[in-house]
């Protein structure tokens, strides 16, 4: 039997193993639901990462919040976009592909509009804002439950090329919000319904120059324009893509999976405010938490919470998918994950403030030979002109690691990317000390540039080999999960390095955050080494 049996947007009969099965009809159902998922998880990412270019907008525009208040929206969203994943990671067979994809994709629209709605008025209270970027996590839980799909579309010997293409061209949400953004903030793109025009009482940069102060600007558009897009996107995932029953049997008709995915985020967002409100200062939280006991217990309880929530039929799934814990190949490529993808999202939050710091201020000693980080440098780079490079190249190159992947292996590639990553790392940590005790920053900033570009392609093509490897190592019910649980712990990557770096940057070693991530990469590259490249090793090269 060549070709698939339909029943609506189910399909029943999924064999794409099958050589005669998938060039009959196997391969153009598979690619029609990937070129479905890309927009919808290119504009997750955006949603997710917006409020980068957001804040700085805000200041620029004299909201009056400090930035301090500017951090906890980066935070916030940043954490609840990691937190968001884990119960995402579980959505496919729990709900089904085109369900999942389709009401996640959706449920986006409410923080594009409402952000757009509050950035219409200054004397929006600071509140308002942070409860958006709280919803705007459900971007970055996107990402889980999309590859989580798109992987049991292809068979294994496309794992990497299919989900480096899902994810590579998803992760252009970041820099199409980078350079979309303040084009749209330019023109009243929505007339009357839009809102009026606030001024700019500070230069702005952007990719094309500078955008100088008095300059009227519609900010709101930085919300309203997801909204516009992601409409078409929503209608096109419903009657275009679709529901594997192999991989999500008995998901229970619509509403019911509609309603497992809002009741397990609902257990997400319970659990992300709570852990938020023990980290955060004061006004916002308590404060009781550093950042290394608040993610590893907002993980523990949200992993907790939906296993002792879950109820019927929901609850045997669940426990079927939590298997996936008792193999050691979960956890081993969870930490090559965080080096992948946990550097690529990481360094792009930690890119513009690290550019906007070191920079933009002449680091000149006092008379007792101290150094002084508080003189403007006249010759400073703008962050906003040059941060998207980096999630560019890092995007773009993605599908090109899960090709190499399929060809020669996932494991020979991320030991190479590894090997470089320690290299790159430690020398952007030796620029960056270099450039914090100097009068003249900006003569190093092309070097700190290129080495960055290099440390985002290193992670981009590791990207797609380790899909590959997990493609390789999990069959197809466990595949999905995995993928989506090792992205939501490298998603916490958007929290944990803006933060680092910008504490050891305030502690006047920027270096020290570069030099520990270099350590990090160097176990990992023996890890990787241990598990799948020396002659003895269980699984050989996946």
């Amino acid at each position: 039997m060549a070709n698939t049996t339909y029943s609506g947007a189910d399909i029943a009969d999924w064999r794409p193993e099958d050589e005669p099965f998938w060039n009959d009809s196997g391969k153009k159902i598979a690619n029609r639901n990937l070129w479905i998922s890309i927009p919808n998880l290119l504009c997750g990412f955006a949603v997710w990462a917006m409020w980068g270019i957001i804040t700085v907008q805000m200041l620029n525009l004299g909201f009056p919040f400090k930035p301090s208040d500017m951090f906890t929206l980066t935070a916030i969203a940043g954490l609840m976009g990691a937190t968001m994943r884990i119960p995402a990671s579980f959505f496919i067979r729990l709900a089904g592909g085109r369900n999942t994809i389709f009401l996640t994709s959706a449920l986006l629209i409410i923080p594009a509009l409402w952000t757009g709605f509050a950035l219409q008025d200054k004397s929006t209270p600071l509140w308002v804002f942070q409860a958006c970027a709280f919803l705007s996590g459900i971007g970055g839980g996107n990402f889980a439950c999309s590859m989580s799909n798109i992987t049991g579309f292809f068979p294994k010997r496309l794992q990497g090329t299919g989900l480096g293409l899902n994810a590579g061209l998803g992760n252009f949400g970041v820099t199409t919000m980078q350079v979309l953004i303040p084009l749209v903030m330019t023109v009243g793109l929505f007339g009357a319904a839009g809102g009026g025009s606030m001024v700019l009482l500070k230069d702005s940069g952007w990719i094309m120059g500078k955008i100088v102060a008095g300059t009227p600007t519609f900010i709101q558009n930085a919300g309203f324009i997801w909204a516009a897009i992601l409409l078409p996107l929503v209608v096109a995932a419903w009657f275009g893509m679709n529901n594997l029953l192999p991989l999500s049997p008995n998901y229970g008709g619509t509403l019911a999976a509609f309603s497992k995915i809002i009741y397990l985020w609902g257990i997400a967002c319970v659990i992300g405010l709570l852990g938020l409100y023990l980290y955060l200062p004061a006004p916002t939280g308590l404060g009781l938490l550093n950042m290394w006991v608040a993610l590893p217990l907002t993980i523990v309880a949200t992993l907790a919470a939906m296993k002792l929530a879950a109820f019927g039929e929901m609850k045997g799934n669940i426990a079927k998918q939590f298997e996936i814990f008792k193999n050691k190949h979960t956890w081993s490529l969870t930490l090559l994950y965080i080096v992948t993808f946990g550097s690529f999202i990481g360094f792009s939050m930690a890119l513009p403030l690290s550019i906007t710091v070191i920079f933009g201020i002449s680091h000149v000693p006092d008379a007792a030979g101290v150094l002084q980080h508080t003189l403007k440098n006249p010759n400073a780079p703008s962050a906003l002109t040059y941060a998207w490079i980096g999630p560019f190249v890092g995007a773009l190159i993605r599908p090109v690691g899960g090709w190499i992947a399929d060809k020669v292996g996932g494991s020979i590639v991320t030991q190479v990317i590894s090997a470089v990553m320690v290299v790159a790392s430690g020398a952007v940590g030796y620029v960056m000390m270099q450039a914090y005790g100097s009068a003249a920053p900006e003569q190093y900033f092309s070097t700190f540039m290129w080495l960055f570009v290099l440390l985002f392609a290193a992670s981009g093509i590791g990207n797609g080999s380790t899909f590959r490897t997990i493609g390789v190592i999990f069959d197809r019910q466990q595949a999905g999960p995995v993928l989506g649980w090792t992205s939501a712990v490298a998603a916490y990557g958007a929290f944990i390095a803006p933060v680092v770096i910008g504490d050891q940057i305030k502690a006047g070693t920027p270096q020290m955050a570069m030099y520990g991530f270099a350590v990090f990469y160097a176990l990992c590259l023996v890890l990787n080494w241990w598990f799948y490249l020396r002659a003895g090793s269980e699984i050989k090269n996946p």
